[in-house]
Formats: structure tokens, C-alpha cells, sequence
């Protein structure tokens, strides 16, 4: 799978997302969503949320969600490479909808925006370092 990291900016917050050259979609770094919709201050913090999200979600029998979450390389707030879950639009867009939020709403349009934006030179220079 040929892939591109790129960093997007929601509100002053950056987002992680991956483009797959194969699927010709974008992959987004849960973490960094949770992050923003929760307003968690760090990424470890991100990071818990989203685990007990993750667990609540196994627990209603929501596992379709989870699976369909990967797990790629991207670039770590220490500058290491680490696995760290995705999802495409769809996914994240439905984890977005179970997790309270006043910027839910806000957020989907910039994932639906940002989602639907095909992979141009003026995006790869946003690339992540």
C-alpha cells in the first residue's frame, strides 16, 4: 500500500491523515480526532480517551467500528514512527457520532470537506515531516 502522511489543521488543532494511493482515500489518526472533540491537552490523554471509547464501544456490541480501524505508521509527537489506529471517512465520521461533543458538528464538515479533497502537490507539501 503506497501511502502519504500529511498533516491537516482543524481549529488550530493538527490532525494526522494518511492518503492510500491504492484505495484513493484518506486514512484519519483517531488520536488526533478524539483529541480535538474532547479537548484533551495531550496526546496521552487523546490516547486514554479513546481507549475507553474503544472499551465502551466493545461492550455495546459496537465492534464493527473498531475493526474497521487500522493500524498505520505515523509520525509521533517524539518523531518516531508508531502503529497508531486510522479509519476512512466513514469510520471516523461514525466514531465522531459516539463520542459527545460540541464540536462534533463542526468536525464532520471539515472531515466531510477534507475527506472528499483529492491528493494535489499544494496537499503533499502539508506532508508530514
Amino acid at each position: 500500500m503506497a501511502t502519504h502522511d500529511l498533516v491537516k489543521i482543524f481549529d488550530s488543532s493538527k490532525i494526522r491523515v494518511v492518503w492510500d494511493d491504492e484505495q484513493e482515500k484518506y486514512f484519519f489518526s483517531v488520536v488526533d480526532v478524539v483529541g480535538v472533540l474532547t479537548e484533551q491537552q495531550t496526546a496521552r490523554s487523546a490516547t486514554i480517551y479513546w481507549a475507553v471509547v474503544k472499551k465502551r464501544l466493545k461492550e455495546e456490541g459496537a465492534d464493527e467500528l473498531i475493526t474497521n480501524c487500522k493500524q498505520l505508521k505515523l509520525v509521533a509527537t517524539d518523531g518516531k514512527r508508531r502503529e497508531t489506529d486510522v479509519a476512512d471517512l466513514e469510520g471516523i465520521l461514525r466514531i465522531v457520532q459516539s463520542i459527545p461533543s460540541k464540536k462534533a458538528e463542526p468536525i464532520k464538515r471539515w472531515l466531510a470537506q477534507v475527506g472528499n479533497e483529492p491528493v494535489t502537490i499544494c496537499n503533499q507539501l502539508q506532508r508530514a515531516a
